[in-house]
């Protein structure tokens, strides 16, 4: 059996500001580029079950636009593939709070041939495959309910289709950021690949094999609130022949991002140290042409590319004194250009005279809401908290707010 494994589509995604042609924001547009792209390629691949494990949409409410075109794809996949069926589980993403709420992911189980399963854990049998898929959406699995992970006797195929943070094993070593906060911890202990034929997990946005078996599939696009470590990762989705028992990563094209090489605006010698004698920072022009230097170095230039530049030991007047008029030209080429000045940090001597550091603003705001501060509501994503936290503080300091959380204000 050959399955196509998809996850983490985000659609209805936006950031930037940024409109394309019909007054669509950019990277909206760029996931469901994507997101076509992608079932181009299935319908090619022609596999027997397509499974999509979670986060379909970026929000709990997303637009009209993207549940219209969200379910116009769908239904193109199921009249292409006829006789492969489509398993959907919700992701964090996509998973209203509020049981009575209801998830927009039921619309697309009126497509026929899609099933969806949105709130508790549930295996769906597909009796023209001889297969069964035990599927753990997001809610099911933040309950803390203990589920009993095991394949169903009677199928010939058995796969585990889960939303969440594998923890334990490989995945420690191998998961190496938190892509997306909000997500449930599943031990690896637990899930046993080995009594899988194939498990397909949604929630991190790198493509990682955690056991021949046992896959992330990744992201379509970056929209994870830190684009930057995934600069350099494809996106893309996955197949998985059952019988041969291989794996394999199918790319899509997306919009790059680039991270340029940070540097320190302070002077140095050679052999490292600060370099006092020929004054303690840079000269505006020396960080001027450094800037000129990494963004010129980007092959076919930074036009409609999203670029990031982060510049250490930057006070605020000598932030001020840079060429800005340059800077806004970088901004209006690429689709996004973040310079990214990041302060001095300020040295001082605590206790009984041992070498301390002051705590930066947004190291005092992390650590008070991340160790001293109780929230009153269990709804209360901390991390996203102090996400909003340290945008508003960029914002406040000149930089850009959206690089600080991309989706700050979205819900889910």
């Amino acid at each position: 059996m050959l399955l196509a494994h998809l996850a983490d589509l985000h659609l209805g995604y936006r950031a930037y500001h940024r409109l394309a042609p019909g007054g669509i924001n950019a990277r909206e547009r760029d996931v469901a580029l994507a997101f076509r792209t992608a079932l181009d390629r299935i319908i090619e691949l022609r596999p027997d079950l397509v499974l999509v494990a979670g986060d379909v949409f970026h929000t709990v409410r997303p637009s009209n636009a993207a549940i219209a075109d969200a379910f116009r794809q769908f239904a193109r996949l199921r009249a292409s593939l006829p006789e492969a069926p489509v398993v959907v589980i919700a992701g964090n993403h996509d998973s209203p709070r509020a049981v009575e709420t209801g998830s927009i992911l039921r619309l697309l189980a009126e497509i026929p041939g899609v099933v969806v399963v949105d709130d508790e854990a549930r295996a769906v049998y597909l009796e023209a495959l001889d297969a069964s898929v035990l599927c753990l959406p997001h809610n099911a699995l933040v309950r803390g309910e203990r589920i009993l992970l095991e394949p169903d006797a009677g199928a010939g195929t058995n796969i585990l289709m889960l939303h969440g943070t594998v923890a334990g094993g490989a995945a420690d070593e191998k998961l190496r950021y938190v892509s997306e906060y909000g997500g449930a911890r599943v031990e690896s202990s637990e899930i046993r690949p080995e009594q899988w034929d194939y498990v397909a997990l949604g929630h991190y946005h790198i493509a990682t094999e955690l056991a021949p078996n046992m896959w992330y599939a990744g992201g379509i696009e970056r929209t994870s609130t830190n684009i930057w470590e995934e600069a350099t990762s494809a996106k893309g989705f996955l197949t998985y022949d059952t019988e041969a028992k291989k794996a394999t990563f199918h790319p899509l094209p997306t919009r790059e991002v680039i991270d340029l090489p940070s540097f320190s605006a302070r002077r140095v010698r050679t052999g490292g140290e600060e370099d006092g004698r020929a004054g303690r920072y840079l000269e505006p022009a020396e960080i001027d042409a450094r800037i000129r230097e990494l963004v010129e170095s980007v092959p076919g230039g930074i036009e409609d590319k999203i670029v990031r530049l982060v510049i250490t030991d930057v006070p605020r007047e000598l932030f001020r004194e840079l060429d800005h008029a340059r800077i806004r030209e970088y901004k209006a080429a690429a689709l996004h250009f973040h310079l990214d000045p990041r302060r001095p940090e300020v040295k001082r001597v605590v206790g009984v005279g041992a070498p301390g550091r002051r705590l930066t603003l947004e190291e005092e705001v992390r650590s008070f809401l991340t160790r001293h501060w109780e929230p009153r509501s269990a709804e209360i994503e901390v991390e996203r908290l102090v996400a909003l936290a340290e945008r508003y503080l960029a914002e406040a300091a000149g930089g850009e707010p959206e690089d600080a959380l991309v989706a700050a204000g979205s819900d889910g």
